[in-house]
């Protein structure tokens, strides 16, 4: 990797983890869509009804729950505004991983296949 693409990562890096650090302080407590949609489905919500702040609550047959690790991007209530930005943290630094790795199994593909149309 040349000396302009390192520089170019590792500012978008440090970008991404200055937004995510500075979202946790700007983000609302109002469900966002998705969260907002399953509200207005399950009936706990009218679509012309204000944001509540409360949780989705589906308790009916036929319907599932889950527990994510991260609930709302924190490690929980007692962990306060420290929690978000550990959860924010995370969440950018796993995605770069991932991304990366994609791109590195893409490229080794591709040079696989160069070998193989070159022989």
């Amino acid at each position: 990797m040349d000396e302009k693409t390192r520089k170019f990562l590792v500012g978008g890096i440090l970008i991404a983890i200055a937004i995510s650090i500075v979202a946790v302080f700007l983000a609302s407590s109002d469900p966002d869509g998705l969260d907002s949609t399953a509200l207005i489905v399950s009936g706990q919500k009218t679509l012309t009804a204000p944001a509540t702040g409360n949780a989705v609550n589906i308790e009916a047959p036929g319907h599932f729950s889950y527990s994510s690790p991260m609930q709302d991007y924190t490690l929980g209530a007692n962990w306060g505004p420290l929690g978000g930005i550990i959860a924010m943290l995370i969440g950018t630094i796993l995605t770069f991983v991932i991304g990366l790795g994609l791109v590195y199994l893409l490229k080794k593909q591709k040079a696989k296949g160069l070998k193989k149309g070159a022989s």
